[in-house]
């Protein structure tokens, strides 16, 4: 074995040895396994931030800054999801009427997430910036049944 490899290698355990022992200090060696897994996966901007972020103490702030990550990243685009539920699968004619009409609605492009629900029984139901529209069969039935049962009761009282 080279010289740089047999140093690349002694680093190599000296830190899994680090990480496990700590690990088992704290009764989490499985839980640091999964993240260490994890971690491979994060930019060198992820790792700096969260090194600079360690060595000022501010581990605490890590949902706050997740959170307002998503926020600015949110404000700089301006494409809305849009969830679309029908009872059966749309095809592209309604699709694409369906996107039109919300971006015409929205002044904004639009994604549309897809979702079949049988129990819908037919028309459709939106969901957008947190409110739902719901035009389905289901929700019709349901409104009927509560201005007959409303106005059944209303009539026998009086």
């Amino acid at each position: 074995m080279s010289g740089s490899k047999r140093a690349e290698a002694e680093k190599v355990e000296a830190y899994t040895r680090a990480l496990l022992e700590a690990a088992h200090s704290e009764g989490r060696a499985n839980a640091d396994l999964v993240q260490w897994q994890h971690a491979r996966k994060f930019t060198p901007e992820v790792l700096e931030t969260l090194a600079a972020m360690q060595r000022e103490d501010d581990l605490g702030l890590l949902d706050q800054v997740a959170k307002r990550y998503k926020e600015l990243l949110d404000a700089q685009d301006t494409t809305v999801s849009v969830t679309v539920t029908t009872a059966v699968p749309m095809d592209d004619s309604l699709r694409s009427k369906v996107r039109s009409k919300a971006e015409a609605d929205l002044k904004s492009p639009v994604y549309l997430v897809e979702r079949v629900d049988p129990a819908i029984i037919g028309g459709i139901m939106l969901e957008v910036r947190g409110k739902r529209y719901d035009a389905s069969v289901r929700a019709q039935l349901a409104n009927i049944r509560k201005t007959l049962s409303s106005t059944f009761i209303e009539g026998e009282e009086k």
